[in-house]
């Protein structure tokens, strides 16, 4: 009986390798895609931080998990603080490059640079109500609420 489990593990091992090799391959793996704006210090620093997560979450006893925390903590700290450098300095960036192209008028350019400095901001949808105050769910109902 064990020894037909033992077998069967070996070939569910040789499957899972087989299978993740495989997906490795032909589908790579996932690139993490940052923000443009953070420096390669800042991320170098992230991959620092993550790595004294994995510290804390693999200490065994409580004064190294203690010191790791601390560790951590002093490095959440630099990273937040980097992050923070490099969006002000990606924000004075794009802001002399609008007042370049305000000056130039070049109204595409400056478009296009307020548009990255004021961000995606969409007004929150509200649903459409009918005199009872409930809210209209078919799209022609809704047609037919506006023009009244």
């Amino acid at each position: 009986m064990k020894e037909e489990e033992t077998a069967m593990e070996d070939n569910w091992k040789g499957i899972k390798e087989a299978l993740n090799s495989t997906c490795q391959e032909v589908l790579d793996l996932k690139k993490h895609h940052h923000k443009e704006w953070i420096s390669i210090e800042t991320l170098d620093k992230i991959k620092e931080r993550k790595n004294k997560k994995t510290v804390i979450n693999n200490s065994r006893t409580r004064a190294e998990k203690v010191q790791a925390q601390a560790e951590y903590t002093e490095a959440n700290k630099q990273v937040k603080k980097s992050i923070r450098v490099d969006n002000k300095k990606y924000v004075e960036e794009l802001a002399t490059t609008a007042e370049k192209a305000a000056r130039e008028r070049n109204m595409t350019q400056l478009y296009d640079t307020t548009k990255k400095l004021t961000g995606k901001y969409s007004k929150p949808e509200r649903p459409v109500k009918d005199k009872e105050s409930r809210p209209i769910i078919v799209i022609q109902e809704q047609r037919k609420r506006w023009i009244e």
